[in-house]
């Protein structure tokens, strides 16, 4: 770590709004004014729009996430969390990944921690569920879903091989209903290469508590939505929830019981409650209250936006705040980083305002929805065009030309080779096997006790002479 007396800037999260926040910053001020510092648990940011396409295997997950380090290179990017913040001191508790805690004082500090998986305590969630905020959950959602087919192909019990093809999905915004989408084209990809699975033996299901499914997208392409997965033959029940999911037994309050050996839980976001520790102030949900131009209210030296703040929407008019997704994180994000220059300049603030440009969605290869504003008008598109608008926002959207090339690489190539349907499930132990070959064999109780026999016959030999 730098032991500079130079004014430090600490943003505390590397996700989206950190990123960019550090990159805006770190390109604005003036070579030497300030020390720029990011910490986060993981040394790498991840663009979660791709989740889904990453669990079905359309997009590499190292092509997902973007290395801190490489493209922070003026900043110090420390692995660890911040578990404390003393604002009369401006100082903050660090705990890296080993060793102990220690202090790391800031002059500026901003508040990008983003949020975590809104759940719920149902029996059996915390046990069985999988999340979707993540590259390694995206990864792990993959290889089990093909582990799956593999189960069912080989077993001749009817009950493990139902319970193996049955794929349950929590939640029907943008991660559900995408992330159904894409790994129920995976299923159906790869159920060519079983002989003993077909799509009609699989069973995928979507719940969700609302009355619609795709919100973001309007009412009348999330009508179309819903009515396409069901087309596909995915069973979709909403004004519902699930009750009880215990040893992969799954209760919907709709009266509805099935064994599943996929339970996938994107029912929504909430701030990350590590924001209650700091002293902050803090909205009715959790948010850091901020004001419009994304200063921690009631302060001058702390910003904060992205999924853990909650800021006025200007433009969409009084008592309205800004919505949780990547649109809102990369325009607030620039407009933060140039608010801290200024603040450490004496200079005025600016205030964040931006207009909704739309939404857009992918429900698997060639199907997507997608709804563009312009002006005050409304073009609602589906179908494979919806598609392509999705991929090309989000493909120009994920940070550094690097990131974009590789992500343009995959899709093209996609375009050309099969999608591969091969599970590394072994890699979430991959030193099973090796300890398996290079633990000590265990000896027989009965061959254990002849060493021991031996060494007291010579024993007592030696005794008697």
């Amino acid at each position: 770590m730098s032991t500079t007396e130079r004014p430090r800037i600490l943003v505390v999260g590397g996700g989206y709004v950190g990123l960019y926040a550090a990159r805006r910053i770190l390109k604005k001020m003036r070579y030497g004014e300030a020390t720029v510092t990011v910490v986060d648990p993981r040394s790498y940011m991840t663009y979660q729009p791709f989740l889904p396409e990453t669990a079905a295997g359309s997009i590499s997950p190292r092509h997902v996430v973007v290395p801190l380090r490489r493209v922070l290179p003026g900043a110090e990017v420390l692995t660890g969390r911040v578990v404390d913040i003393d604002q009369d001191r401006k100082v903050a508790s660090v705990e890296p990944l080993v060793g102990e805690s220690y202090e790391l004082p800031f002059d500026y500090l901003v508040m990008a921690l983003g949020a975590v998986s809104r759940t719920f305590p149902i029996p059996g969630l915390a046990e069985n569920g999988i999340g979707m905020k993540g590259v390694e959950e995206a990864i792990g959602l993959r290889n089990h879903v093909l582990e799956q087919l593999d189960k069912a192909d080989s077993t001749t019990d009817e009950e493990i091989r139902r319970k193996a093809l049955t794929f349950v999905f929590v939640g029907g915004g943008f991660a559900g209903a995408e992330t159904i989408g894409e790994v129920e084209d995976m299923a159906r990809d790869a159920a060519k290469y079983y002989p003993n699975v077909k799509r009609e033996d699989m069973r995928f299901i979507l719940v969700d508590a609302a009355d619609k499914i795709l919100p973001e997208v309007g009412p009348q392409l999330g009508k179309w939505g819903l009515e396409h997965l069901q087309e596909r033959g995915i069973e979709v029940y909403l004004k519902t929830s699930m009750s009880s999911c215990v040893d992969k037994h799954v209760v919907l309050a709709n009266g509805l019981e099935v064994d599943a050996s996929t339970i996938v839980w994107t029912a929504g976001v909430k701030p990350n409650p590590a924001l209650a520790k700091f002293g902050l102030p803090l909205g009715p949900r959790g948010h850091v209250d901020t004001a419009p131009t994304l200063q921690v209210r009631g302060t001058d030296y702390i910003w904060a936006a992205g999924d853990n703040a909650q800021i006025p929407d200007l433009a969409a008019g009084e008592g309205a705040w800004c919505p949780p997704n990547a649109q809102h994180a990369l325009r607030q994000a620039k407009v933060l980083g140039d608010n801290v220059v200024s603040g450490m300049r004496g200079f005025p603030q600016q205030e964040y305002k931006h207009a909704n440009k739309g939404a857009v969605a992918g429900l698997g290869l060639h199907k997507g929805v997608a709804m563009i504003v312009f002006g005050k008008a409304r073009i609602k598109v589906k179908g494979r065009l919806a598609w392509y608008m999705h991929r090309g926002y989000h493909g120009m959207a994920v940070p550094t030309w690097n990131r974009k090339i590789r992500v343009f690489a995959d899709w093209t190539l996609g375009m050309f080779l099969k999608r591969e349907v091969v599970s590394l499930g072994a890699i979430e132990n991959p030193r099973e096997e090796f300890y398996e070959a290079a633990r000590p064999a265990a000896v027989p109780a009965a061959r254990a006790e002849q060493p021991k026999a031996a060494a007291g016959a010579t024993a007592e030999k030696a005794g008697a002479a």
